[in-house]
């Protein structure tokens, strides 16, 4: 892939033509923000991907969280209905519970997002009522896409300038994301989602190898 990343508007295009981007280095050689981020702008004190994913996310420009490999990445707003259809098996969150199929500390960070959108990861840590493993079930949560970063909060010094890595704002991804963001056609079954994404990433990436890719995106 042939892209250069110096600015925000740099970043978007990105993620609009791959439709999937890891934030960090994986298994896909070339397939990740950090390969292609102009360094001036990693790591130093200007803006640049760690400022940029805050607003990415909360203008819904695209999905963010622990998406691939229970690690960040963008997701395109036309590819996540696929992702979701494919990680989610066919199965809404309430449909899974039905179905046994939901940890009981799951269960218990959902319902506290559903009832409190748009928290702060430490409000909703102390608000489900556990907080050994609690890392875990999140990532497991976004992995499923039930989950999303909605935003990310920053600390002020007192000229009243934002510091630090930021904080989490969690929300379920049903809740923030419109109908038609999320469900992938009817009658689509997970395994064509799968093999849509794939294709996509391929034509993006014609030099990956195809079974790395396979393994990183499931």
């Amino acid at each position: 892939m042939d892209y250069y990343i110096r600015t925000r508007g740099d970043l978007e295009r990105m993620i609009a033509e791959v439709g999937i981007v890891p934030f960090f280095r994986n298994r896909v050689p070339g397939w990740s923000v950090e390969e292609h981020i102009d360094r001036a702008v990693w790591f130093t004190d200007q803006d640049g991907p760690w400022e940029w994913k805050g607003p990415l996310a909360f203008e819904k420009k695209c999905a963010y969280g622990k998406l691939i490999r229970n690690k960040t990445a963008f997701v395109s707003l036309d590819c996540f209905p696929d992702l979701a259809n494919w990680r989610r098996d066919g199965y809404d969150f309430d449909a899974r519970l039905d179905e046994g199929l939901v940890s009981r500390r799951e269960k218990l960070l959902m319902e506290w997002l559903c009832a409190h959108p748009c928290s702060l990861s430490s409000e909703a840590k102390r608000g489900c009522g556990f907080s050994e493993g609690y890392d875990t079930v999140l990532t497991r949560l976004e992995m499923q896409t039930y989950v999303l970063n909605a935003d990310f909060r920053y600390s002020v010094d007192r000229h009243g300038r934002p510091y630090g890595w930021g904080s989490a704002v969690l929300c379920a991804a049903d809740d923030w994301l419109d109908a038609d963001q999320l469900a992938a056609p009817a009658g689509r079954a997970p395994a064509e989602s799968f093999e849509r994404l794939f294709d996509r990433l391929r034509a993006a990436m014609p030099e990956a190898d195809e079974a790395a890719l396979r393994r990183e995106l499931r």
